[in-house]
């Protein structure tokens, strides 16, 4: 099996501290020190999902920079990688022109090169097509006297010849997308902030496998988790069955997320007649035509009904949710309230949990062991615990993360 995701980059480090972004958001990865032949035909790649490649290219003219990343990406075109990154440095250094036209071309007649070189949290910024190093253009810095591939230019597009598009307020991923695809076919992309490179991933999300973005580590962050979720077509299930404020505050932050929201009565769920009535129709629909890469909340109902007590209640909600997640195979499950949780696991005939991650500090992610959806993700939380995204990022998390079943 190929890897789905190359990463073709001009030296060793910069490779690096790319291909680890792609690690942290659980994609198996493999950093090589040599190009893609050495790298596709080592056993060491064998099911590795991101291979990370280096050129070696950085001191060389822009003619042999241009030939062997030509070489370079059109051998893993070949071996069937589905989505390329070409790291660059983040000053600029390199044949960085040459590289980035090399690639684009070898990549396919119709690819759309997104250039980004941001990365805020080593004070990297892209503003009006200019790149500045902490607050200074980068022809202001030592890039500029580097002995060996010295920095003459700060803005992009003029070193580059193509065209910008610049940070525009009340920008949405499906705008920046848009504006991206009317632009051509090699564009450079403001980002000052971490939003902005996260706005700008679920941008080149959109645009699809004709993109080509083209950054340093900063950039390959957010994309890693984006392309994460973006083979993604099921549902996440989240169960709510707390009656703490907060928790009440959390699903409703969720519902105006756009999630699918189901509340039964509290006649509905004391009665077994009833609550058939109410849940199997819904499971139905929802097993013929899912959500596609949606959320679906089942929230218990507020107040109290004689002869109707919590344990009923989360039995109910736990035995629908696995009921969903049998017939939607969905891509993971939110569980809050403590009683809901325990209910969820046991109507999945799990044993436990192996946990990988946090959501926030005290709500751990991981994924299921034992039972009919082993190795499905799954993120649990107190009822009166977190903020009130707690939910939208908890469902972001099973959907950013590269999980295997």
């Amino acid at each position: 099996m190929s890897p789905a995701i190359a990463i073709v980059a001009d030296d060793l480090t910069g490779s690096g501290d790319t291909a680890v972004q792609f690690v942290r958001a659980g994609w198996s990865t493999h950093l090589s020190i040599g190009g893609a032949d050495e790298a596709l035909s080592g056993p060491a790649t064998a099911g590795v999902e991101v291979l990370a490649v280096t050129t070696n290219s950085r001191a060389l003219s822009a003619a042999d920079a241009a030939q062997v990343v030509r070489q370079n990406v059109q051998r893993l075109r070949a071996a069937r990688v589905s989505r390329l990154y070409k790291k660059v440095d983040s000053t600029l250094r390199g044949a960085f022109k040459a590289e980035i036209d090399a690639a684009r071309e070898a990549w396919g007649p119709d690819t759309v090169a997104v250039i980004c070189p941001a990365f805020p949290a080593t004070g990297r910024t892209v503003e009006a097509g200019i790149l500045y190093v902490n607050g200074k253009a980068v022809t202001e810095t030592s890039a500029a006297t580097d002995p060996v591939t010295p920095v003459t230019e700060s803005h992009i597009p003029t070193l580059l010849g193509c065209a910008h598009v610049a940070r525009q307020d009340g920008d949405t991923p499906e705008t920046l997308a848009e504006r991206i695809r009317r632009a051509g076919h090699t564009v450079v992309v403001d980002a000052a902030t971490d939003a902005d490179l996260e706005r700008l991933a679920r941008a080149i999300g959109l645009l699809g496998e004709r993109a080509l973005p083209v950054g340093a580590g900063g950039l390959a962050v957010p994309l890693a988790r984006v392309w994460a979720g973006a083979d993604q077509a099921a549902p996440v299930v989240v169960v709510v069955t707390s009656q703490h404020s907060a928790a009440r505050a959390q699903a409703a932050a969720l519902q105006a997320s756009g999630a699918d929201t189901w509340t039964p009565s509290l006649a509905q769920l004391a009665d077994d007649a009833a609550w058939q009535a109410w849940s199997q129709p819904l499971v139905q629909a929802h097993s013929l035509a899912p959500a596609h890469a949606g959320t679906v909340l089942l929230l218990a109902p507020e107040g109290q009904l004689e002869g109707l007590d919590s344990e009923t209640v989360a039995e109910r909600l736990g035995a629908l949710a696995a009921q969903l997640i049998a017939a939607s195979r969905a891509a993971g499950v939110v569980a809050t309230g403590g009683d809901g949780a325990r209910s969820v696991l046991l109507a999945l005939g799990a044993r436990g949990i192996a946990l990988v991650d946090e959501v926030m500090g005290g709500v751990p992610l991981g994924t299921l062991t034992g039972g009919m959806a082993a190795g499905l993700p799954v993120v649990t939380k107190a009822g009166g615990f977190g903020t009130e995204d707690v939910l939208v990022r908890a469902v972001r998390a099973i959907r950013d993360r590269r999980f295997k079943r």
